[in-house]
Parts: C-alpha cells; sequence; structure tokens
C-alpha cells in the first residue's frame, strides 16, 4: 500500500468510532414492523449484492485493455465518463445533502445555535472549499517533486556543469501545464479526493441499513443501493483509469471503494442494540459528515470529473460526442435522482 493509500485508509479509520453513533433510518411507525431474523437474511443479501456490484462498477473502466473501446482515448470512455459524473453529482445533491439538512435541523436539536444558524449549507461550502485547497497544494507539491526529479536526473545523465544548469532553470520555470506529466498528477489528486469523499458517504450508508430492523426498510434499499454503488464505483473507476497508478494500489484503492458500505453494514449490525437512535450526538455527528461528503462530491463531480472533460478540446471540437455527453451526463443525474425514491 503506498503512503497516500494509507494515509485515506487512516482517515477513515479515525471517522469510524463516530459513525457508528450513525442514526437508523427507520421512522418511529416502523417499530411494530421489526424482525431481526427476516432482517438479517436481507442484510446479509445487501453485503453481498452491494459488493459485488462495487466491484464490477469500478472494474469496468479498466476494462480498456481488453475491449479498445472503452480506452481513456476514446469516445465512449467520455461518454461513460459523464454518466459517472451525473450520479456522483446526483448523489452529493439528492441523496447526502438532504439527509444532512434533515438531521441538523432536526426538532430533538437544541434551537442554539442548532436552529439560528444554517450549518449544513456552512459546512457543504468549507468542505469543498477545503476540497479545493488540498487539489491545489497536493497538485502543487506533486508537480514541484516531479519537476525537482527530472531536473536531478538531467543533471546525473548529461554531466556537463553548464548545459545542466541551463536545462535545469528551463525545466523548473519552464510551463508546468505543457508537461503532460502534469495531467497524470492532477488524475491521481483526483481520484484520491474523490475517494475519500464516496468512501465517507458510503460507510454512513451502511451503518444505517446495518441498524435497521425493519424488512420493510431494507429491502427496497438491497436493490436500490445495488445501483448506487455500481455507478459510483464507475465513474471512481474512470478516474482510476486515468491516474495510471501501479497494478497493486489499483486494487487497493479498488477494493477499499467495494468494502466501505459492507464494512458500514456489519458495523450497524454490531451496533444494532447499543446504539440512540434519538441521540443529539448522533444526529450531529451524521449530519456534520453527510454535509461535509455532500461538499466533496459536488466539487469533485463539477470541477474534476465534468468540467475537464466538457471543456477539453476533444469533446469541444466533436458536436457529437459532445451532445452524448450532455445526454449521459442527464441520464445519470436523472437515474441517480430516481432511486432517492427508495434509497
Amino acid at each position: 500500500m503506498s503512503s497516500h493509500q494509507l494515509i485515506l485508509f487512516s482517515l477513515v479509520l479515525l471517522l469510524i468510532p463516530s459513525l457508528i453513533l450513525a442514526k437508523c433510518s427507520c421512522d418511529p411507525e416502523e417499530e411494530e414492523e421489526r424482525d431481526k431474523s427476516q432482517a438479517l437474511k436481507y442484510k446479509i443479501v445487501a453485503i453481498v449484492s452491494i459488493l459485488v456490484a462495487s466491484a464490477i462498477g469500478v472494474c469496468i473502466p479498466f476494462l480498456g485493455k481488453i475491449i479498445p473501446a472503452l480506452s481513456p482515448d476514446k469516445n465512449l470512455f467520455f461518454i461513460i465518463k459523464a454518466f459517472a459524473g451525473g450520479v456522483i453529482l446526483a448523489t452529493g445533491f439528492i441523496h447526502v445533502l438532504p439527509d444532512a439538512f434533515e438531521n441538523l435541523t432536526s426538532q430533538r436539536l437544541n434551537e442554539n445555535p442548532w436552529e439560528n444558524f444554517p450549518f449544513t449549507g456552512f459546512i457543504a461550502m468549507v468542505a469543498g472549499i477545503g476540497t479545493l485547497m488540498i487539489d491545489s497544494y497536493a497538485t502543487s507539491f506533486y508537480s514541484k517533486a516531479h519537476l525537482s526529479n527530472k531536473a536531478q536526473n538531467t543533471v546525473a545523465v548529461e554531466g556537463d556543469e553548464e548545459k545542466t544548469e541551463t536545462h535545469v532553470h528551463g525545466h523548473v520555470h519552464g510551463d508546468i501545464s505543457a508537461d503532460p506529466s502534469q495531467q497524470l498528477i492532477r488524475n491521481r489528486v483526483i481520484s484520491q479526493v474523490l475517494e475519500l469523499g464516496i468512501v465517507v458517504h458510503s460507510v454512513i450508508i451502511g451503518i444505517s441499513v446495518g441498524a435497521s430492523e425493519s424488512p420493510k426498510t431494507i429491502k427496497p434499499l438491497v436493490a436500490a443501493l445495488t445501483f448506487h454503488q455500481f455507478f459510483e464505483g464507475m465513474g471512481l473507476g474512470g478516474c482510476i483509469t486515468q491516474a495510471k497508478f501501479k497494478s497493486r494500489a489499483v486494487v487497493i484503492m479498488g477494493l477499499f471503494f467495494s468494502l466501505t458500505t459492507p464494512l458500514g453494514i456489519c458495523i450497524g449490525l454490531g451496533i444494532t442494540n447499543s446504539y440512540d437512535e434519538d441521540s443529539t450526538t448522533a444526529l450531529i455527528v451524521e449530519g456534520c459528515l453527510n454535509a461535509a461528503s455532500a461538499g466533496i462530491l459536488i466539487y469533485m463531480a463539477f470541477v474534476d470529473l465534468l468540467a475537464a472533460d466538457f471543456m477539453s478540446p476533444k469533446l469541444q471540437n466533436n458536436g457529437r460526442l459532445q451532445l452524448g455527453a450532455n445526454v449521459s451526463l442527464l441520464l445519470g443525474a436523472g437515474l441517480m435522482s430516481l432511486i432517492a425514491k427508495w434509497a
């Protein structure tokens, strides 16, 4: 595991103790409909189906080596990525942000300060700005490190002090964007930040399902979340593909995404009898994490997934591809919005 994946993994582990306080998605009227044994069967089905769907979704973009039409430089890849971008955008706006508003505007919370300030929007905004800063600083850091290594390699190869000085100066102070390797660095930062936002959201979803004891609540969620994770996996897989990580890092990131929701369900199962779903702490923790996750996902969808492709020369100079990408974006956002009826 690379240091970047290790940091990501550690951040999620630090979040889990707070996440286990998350409120169940069940309503009070469902108390009489609880059936632990039946609910457990649905939870097991959910773990298996979501795990399989997540793995398939995140792996589809990697089939470019087998199916040339799916390679990152082909038109079909742009269409699929636009669809996945719409899915992630709808996830942030339709699935995560409304839940955060519901949590942080609950009547169970004290009027001061929760009713006196729009914390949900504020946290989402701060998370979006924070993602922008991380995006910017991480790209800058990796770019400088790359240029420094490139300069040192040039010194070692040329061995001519005078030529080397001029060559290094040109490389370090030249236009960074002109180097194709800088786009690769951007893609790597994008894929890691996006995975962090998705992972936080996925664990919360899993805990809500695992903590519920109502078969009526869980049953529709199984199908909805299976499709949800499949489409999200496609979006993340596309970013990982463009980042061109080594095989080991690709496997780790794919497994990490695939396992988070099932892990959340397992955590929910473990705390079913001990958590307090009416706890103000549970409402605040889940609400804040959902708001932050929404801010991250909305920023990543607009800035790093959609804008980068929709403003690229490849799309701008191809009317048919541009139309296809727009239709695919609307289709992805529409389908994921529709799933909100059950999830």
